[in-house]
């Protein structure tokens, strides 16, 4: 499992390392660790990112291959990706202060390296763009999402920024384009059991006890769509996408739900129209409410698309 660390982590060329808790197991080494946990990445490949300096302590010291492993111990190490796409958007850094970074993400972006990503991600970027490397994201959208995420810039007061998620102590709102649902009477709240579905990067609902919640208001009308104002009280894996696809609208440009075989090729004068739109709470330093939000132009109108900001 990952962890965040309240450590500043290890670059390299302006990377910033991933970052793995060992969980426990049988294993004598870290290398043989690191093998079960990534059995995607061959043995080989492992030892010569040892060799090269690519796996790191919590400290940010080279480790060798026959380092003994320790259950809880945190490695970092340096993700490699031959050939990775560029993804031609450009995101908009909203504010910067001693403690956070606000950053409207574009679509298609991701937020942290992940599968084919490493260089073309969000955190990726703004280690290089402000040169900080302890930034670490609170938080996680969709790659396909646009919007706000928060990113906490200095580890001492990383673990105050966090417990506002934990504890569900901040506000989200989401603006999402979809047709309209004139027999649903607003606001409307959506509470469901969510699990994987087939394929496993899929959620779908099932029977049993509820443990989602979105409330759903209408925030815009047009002739064939509507905009929708969407706050989810949990934070469930394509939670707001299941439940309006549910609800008979699907969020226009989801390549997921209700149909997976919808998938294709990124198009970006198409993009799912999900916006993460604003984010409010009480600040756990000062005290001060706080609010963040994206220009209203950006989340959308009533009617048409909004496409991705390419570079």
């Amino acid at each position: 499992m990952t962890t965040p660390s309240n450590t500043a982590r290890a670059t390299r060329d302006g990377i910033p390392a991933s970052r793995l808790q060992l969980p426990p197991g049988p294993w004598a080494t870290v290398l043989d660790a690191l093998c079960a946990r990534f059995p995607q990445v061959g043995r080989a490949t492992w030892l010569e990112r040892f060799a090269r300096g690519r796996v790191l302590d919590a400290s940010g010291a080279c480790l060798r291959a026959a380092a003994p492993y320790r259950v809880g111990a945190e490695i970092q190490y340096f993700r490699e990706v031959p050939d990775e796409p560029a993804i031609p958007v450009v995101e908009s850094v909203l504010h910067v202060d001693a403690h956070l970074v606000v950053v409207d993400k574009p679509h298609f972006l991701p937020v942290a390296p992940t599968g084919a990503y490493v260089r073309e991600t969000l955190l990726t970027r703004l280690v290089q763009r402000l040169g900080n490397p302890a930034l670490v994201p609170l938080h996680r959208i969709d790659r396909d999402t646009a919007g706000l995420v928060l990113f906490s810039a200095d580890p001492a007061s990383r673990g105050a920024y966090q417990a506002l998620f934990r504890e569900r102590s901040i506000r989200k709102e989401y603006r999402a384009l979809a047709p309209p649902l004139p027999a649903l009477r607003f606001p409307h709240v959506r509470r469901s059991r969510l699990e994987r579905g087939e394929p496993f990067f899929l959620m779908r609902e099932t029977d049993g006890e509820p443990n989602s919640e979105t409330h759903i208001d209408v925030h815009a009308r047009g002739s064939r769509t509507w905009c929708y104002r969407l706050q989810p009280v949990t934070g469930r894996k394509h939670q707001l996408r299941v439940h309006m696809a549910a609800l008979g609208a699907p969020i226009m440009g989801d390549r997921l739900y209700p149909d997976p075989r919808n998938q294709e090729r990124d198009d970006y004068a198409r993009p799912l129209q999900l916006f993460a739109h604003a984010l409010e709470f009480d600040d756990p330093l000062s005290g001060e409410r706080r609010r963040f939000a994206c220009a209203e132009s950006q989340a959308g109108v009533a009617e048409g698309w909004t496409p991705a900001r390419t570079r």
